[in-house]
């Protein structure tokens, strides 16, 4: 059986392709090949007909002699270039959250906060046809561009993905059994709000994973965890990705990188019944919570709440983030759904 996708990925390219075309200056544009278009820029043109029929990675002159390699996008060039409603998942984290949270061919996966679709696209090229992954979106605009984006990008539905509007707690239940999840990600404001259900749903050695923006999101993660008595000790850690620069000598880091975009926090479910390991690692001090009595050490605040701010409302604007206005999500919506979809 041939994978999804796998047939716009290779061969020569063809009518409805997604194309990259990289000028001599490291600029890139991306066209879909229709016969009879054109892509200017302000320096001339190439015809679609052109590129039509040539094999991936040919080269082509534009009317004003200036030259562009033509290549297919990668998965990681297309989700940062795709319509986007809601911050995606950079590439070099949903590296991260395949490889660390073992995703594995056949799997059963469980996504929360499905946003612009990159990371679901990362998750379904993981489990393959004989996985399963099943997203959990709140706003409805958001899945539309997921849906659209995903369907884009392999050139049809995938048999893999099923995309459900509403809330994980609520809904998880209802989609799987207990005990069956291979695997849960969760990329939301609030994770620990969903680890009773998450507990629920997971089988005895099930990865949980938590992308999370800030610091204070990461311990309120922790503590819940621990608080719950069902995972492992977690482990914490952030992907800093540092491009170089390579010409002749001239061979440094670049000055521009990719620095923080999120946090990443994993653990495992335990069996039922089972009790979590004492923890062998000495606290420190102003950790337990002291209920606004200050820590041990007399009238120092305690560290714990001042971590995590429990009378706080826990929303994108308090986290720093930007959200993307109504007025955008519509356009967007407009964009990528046909009129009949909508």
């Amino acid at each position: 059986m041939t994978a999804t996708g796998s047939a716009y990925r290779r061969g020569p390219f063809r009518e409805g392709d997604r194309v990259q075309l990289t000028d001599p200056k490291g600029r890139m544009h991306t066209i879909t090949l229709t016969p009879g278009k054109q892509f200017h820029t302000h320096r001339g043109h190439i015809t679609h007909d052109e590129i039509l029929g040539s094999p991936d990675g040919s080269t082509f002159t534009n009317t004003a002699g200036v030259e562009y390699l033509a290549l297919r996008p990668l998965l990681s060039d297309y989700v940062m270039s795709m319509p986007r409603g809601a911050a995606v998942v950079y590439p070099k984290d949903a590296g991260q959250i395949v490889a660390m949270a073992d995703i594995f061919p056949g799997a059963t996966v469980v996504e929360a906060g499905v946003g612009s679709g990159a990371l679901s696209m990362s998750l379904l090229r993981a489990v393959g046809e004989s996985g399963r992954v099943i997203s959990f979106e709140r706003r409805a605009d958001f899945a539309e561009i997921a849906v659209a984006n995903a369907r884009a990008f392999f050139g049809e539905d995938h048999p893999a993905w099923t995309v459900a509007v509403g809330d994980l707690v609520e809904a998880l239940p209802q989609e799987v059994e207990a005990g069956t999840v291979d695997r849960v990600v969760l990329d939301m404001l609030a994770p620990w709000e969903c680890l009773e259900v998450v507990a629920d749903a997971l089988a005895p050695g099930g990865v949980l994973i938590c992308y999370v923006a800030t610091a204070t999101q990461l311990s309120k993660v922790a503590e819940e965890l621990r608080v719950s008595e069902q995972f492992t000790e977690p482990e914490a850690w952030e992907a800093i990705v540092r491009g170089w620069h390579l010409e002749g000598l001239a061979v440094r880091p670049q000055h521009r990188m990719h620095g923080h975009t999120g946090f990443l926090i994993s653990t495992r479910r335990l069996a039922p019944g089972t009790t979590p390991p004492l923890r062998k690692r000495r606290p420190g001090r102003g950790y337990a919570e002291q209920d606004g009595e200050g820590g041990a050490a007399g009238g120092v605040q305690d560290a714990a709440s001042v971590l995590r701010p429990e009378h706080q409302e826990w929303s994108q604007e308090a986290l720093g983030e930007r959200q993307a206005s109504p007025k955008k999500i519509r356009k967007l919506v407009r964009g990528v759904v046909p009129p009949q979809e909508r």
